[in-house]
């Protein structure tokens, strides 16, 4: 599936509004002047404001299950705006998927 290559300055959301952010494992390969996303980077949500029942469920992580198939960075996968993405609850509870409205056009790996 074809997309754009996300980087650390890419904007990610979890569907609850909380702003996702990536640290990267690696700096050789960047993408507009920021480092790639790859499957191994860490990637983190805040100000997620979900409520179950009254109990805070904020997410708090993203796992990218569906990147890049043919691009690869130090041998991870590349993440990209349109791969497959599921944001986590603290108690790795699933919690919906990621959107990615911000993201660098010029690049486009399959």
């Amino acid at each position: 599936m074809p997309g754009n290559i996300l980087h650390v300055a890419a904007t990610i959301m979890c569907p609850h509004g909380g702003r996702g952010t990536v640290q990267s494992t690696q700096a050789r390969v960047t993408v507009s002047g920021n480092a790639a996303a790859t499957v191994a980077d860490t990637y983190t949500v805040t100000g997620c404001p979900l409520n179950v029942s009254g109990k805070p469920q904020p997410c708090v992580t993203i796992r990218w299950p569906g990147p890049a198939v043919r691009v690869t960075v130090n041998g991870s996968p590349v993440v990209l705006s349109t791969s497959t993405g599921v944001c986590q609850s603290a108690e790795q509870a699933p919690q919906g998927p990621p959107s990615v409205p911000g993201v660098q056009p010029r690049a486009v790996a399959q």
